[in-house]
């Protein structure tokens, strides 16, 4: 921090007084709240030092902008190449999670699928079973489709699933296509605090919470925001029951932190993000033995990155992206559990006390 910032500091703290004053006061220097204000500044010397390629800084630089966010005041005790050193070791631990994880099957043989579909639109079961199908899944859908069932008892019926999955210790794909808000399954009006009961509930009484079979796949509005309050909802209520967390569940969001889902309405209603995973994955041949998480945030990832942006060819190559629609922009993003290590690495990076809380989850791009 350079002495005219700790001068505008000190008289800011004076004059409105608190740590909030200082937080806010510190985020806004080291680490801007803006992805382009800290692409172009602080993130171009992480870029610059990371060891992986410029593809790969590009797929994880919104998700080292989000980590430095949420560290922003610890980021604040470091000077100058400190900074930038700290950055770059986030920077690498997330490239390492991204390989350690990338073989995590999503729809491979022995999986579960459940889907939740949204009631008022043409998607059908096809929509995922069909894919499920071809990768030797098992599935059962839920949708409101008959006037005999309200949305209440389907989204009863869906997280009595959800609860059983858990229990069963199987490993299990839940997939939700609809409506969404940052804190529902907007289509079945499911709080994300339902949702994380529905987890913690199929977890034998007093045993250790272990999430790591489940992955939820949200392809809806704000699913990156109803991610993060899920994943917090169970963080929240494990410790409510007094119990010991091992691990989250993955999930996988079509939608970035504050963005909407597009979607091509015409017969169907089909979103991007959905369709391009049967693009890749069931329509395109010959398939792979099966579709994992690195096939997510890899090959799904890269043909979203297109909406919104146009790519800039030279030499035969793809050498960059310019901005068409800043409205169209999705870029999905995949959470994943952390273990004691890992969080023992963050805190070794931030320069934390051994005991300092962090969440139990990571945002890899």
């Amino acid at each position: 921090m350079t002495r005219l910032q700790k001068i505008v500091l000190i008289a800011m703290t004076l004059l409105l007084g608190g740590s909030e004053v200082r937080s806010a006061l510190a985020q806004s220097l080291v680490v801007p709240s803006g992805f382009p204000a800290f692409d172009a500044g602080v993130g171009g010397d992480v870029a610059k030092a990371f060891s992986g390629t410029a593809k790969q800084w590009r797929q994880i630089a919104p998700s080292v902008h989000q980590l430095a966010l949420q560290h922003a005041d610890d980021l604040a005790a470091f000077d100058g190449d400190k900074r930038v050193e700290a950055l770059v070791s986030l920077a690498e631990f997330i490239e390492a999670k991204r390989k350690a994880i990338g073989d995590t099957p999503v729809l491979a043989p022995g999986r579960t699928v459940i889907g939740l579909l949204d009631p008022d639109r043409g998607l059908g079961p096809r929509e995922i079973t069909a894919i499920a199908d071809a990768y030797g899944c098992e599935s059962v859908i839920y949708k409101k489709d008959d006037d005999a069932k309200t949305l209440e008892t389907v989204a009863e019926s869906f997280l009595t699933a959800v609860t059983a999955a858990v229990a069963s210790g199987e490993p299990t794909s839940v997939i939700v296509l609809g409506h969404g808000l940052p804190t529902e399954i907007q289509s079945y009006h499911i709080r994300f605090e339902r949702l994380a009961k529905a987890l913690v509930d199929g977890v034998p009484s007093k045993t250790p919470v272990d999430l790591s079979h489940v992955v939820l796949v949200c392809d809806d509005c704000f699913s990156a925001d109803f991610s993060i309050n899920l994943l917090g909802g169970v963080s929240s209520d494990v410790k409510r029951r007094g119990l010991q967390l091992v691990s989250l569940p993955i999930c996988i969001a079509g939608t970035n932190r504050d963005r909407v889902g597009f979607v091509d309405v015409s017969e169907k209603f089909v979103p991007h993000f959905w369709r391009d995973v049967i693009e890749l994955y069931f329509i395109r041949r010959p398939w792979p033995k099966a579709v994992t998480l690195g096939n997510f945030f890899e090959n799904v990832d890269n043909m979203m990155y297109g909406y919104g942006r146009a790519p800039i060819v030279q030499g035969g190559h793809v050498t960059g992206y310019r901005l068409i629609d800043a409205k169209l922009i999705q870029d999905p993003v995949v959470f994943v559990p952390l273990d004691e290590a890992d969080l023992a690495k963050l805190r070794n990076i931030l320069g934390l006390p051994p005991d300092a809380p962090l969440p139990r989850w990571l945002d890899i791009g």
